[in-house]
């Protein structure tokens, strides 16, 4: 059994853990070309040459803002497309989870003085914190958030299927959100008269 990781992106990061936490696959996928949807398509097929029947998946869910809105969203959807085709689950986190998990909230300073944390400097963040609790590093920030993707397939697995793991409050949350999720009210439409 491996716990897998998958940050969907233009670079896609992809890590494989084994039933211990040992890394046994980190790894940057581009696909072919710098064109879509050749790009694409080759991605989620080199996704997919990676997956077996039996790995526990975590995948990012999707960006809640970005740049190349189109090209996230088709990668999103065929990367679960293609784990559906083949009649595999996975979990899904938010993007905001994936740092909570790692203790990182998205903003530096003091109350009334904070500052949001953007692009380089939350994905320092994110590295350095996982360096911290986990003594695991990459110069990818895409395998790095893939990485923490496979330490919450690992947690999500050992919660249900044991209920026995150790984990900080902060990732017991992310985990508890994930495996028991709250149902969003529907909004009432208005009925006009």
């Amino acid at each position: 059994m491996r716990f897998v990781g998958i940050d969907p992106a233009g670079k896609t990061g992809f890590v494989a853990l084994g039933e211990h936490g040992i890394i046994l696959r980190e790894k940057e996928l581009k696909g072919l070309g710098n064109e879509d949807p050749k790009r694409m398509s080759t991605l989620i097929d080199e996704i997919m040459d990676y997956i077996r029947k039996d790995d526990v998946i975590c995948i990012e869910g999707f960006p809640f803002d970005t740049q190349k809105a189109m090209f996230a969203g088709g990668l999103h959807w065929g990367i679960r497309n293609a784990l559906f085709k083949r009649g595999l689950t996975y979990y899904e986190a938010a993007p905001n989870a994936v740092k909570k998990y790692v203790n990182v909230s998205g903003w530096t300073g003091e109350v009334g003085q904070k500052k949001r944390l953007t692009g380089k400097e939350k994905k320092a963040a994110v590295a350095q914190a996982v360096q911290e609790y986990f003594g695991y590093t990459h110069k990818s920030d895409n395998v790095v958030d893939a990485y923490i993707m496979a330490r919450i397939a690992m947690d999500c697995y050992l919660a249900k299927e044991t209920n026995s793991v150790s984990i900080s409050v902060n990732q017991a949350q992310v985990i508890d959100n994930i495996l028991n999720p709250v149902a969003k009210p529907k909004k009432k439409r208005a009925v006009k008269v």
